[in-house]
């Protein structure tokens, strides 16, 4: 998340990607980004998928987002 903040302001790095990253990372313990993600998804359906995808993958799936709710 720190790089993320560094990265808007050096040109060098994608700010907005490493922020966004980092806020999925945080997404299965700080509740806020939780609600984000689940927001994403419900907004932009084609991101859905590969985001469940990768909560899957780093461990974030709960029983809420497996019942479909």
């Amino acid at each position: 998340m720190a790089l993320g903040v560094l990265g808007l302001f050096l040109p060098i790095l994608q700010g907005w990607l490493l922020i966004a990253l980092g806020a999925l990372l945080l997404a299965r313990e700080v509740p806020l980004f939780r609600r984000l993600a689940l927001w994403v998804e419900a907004k932009y359906p084609r991101i859905g998928g590969p985001l469940r995808r990768f909560r899957r993958r780093i461990g974030g799936e709960d029983e809420e987002s497996r019942d479909g709710g």
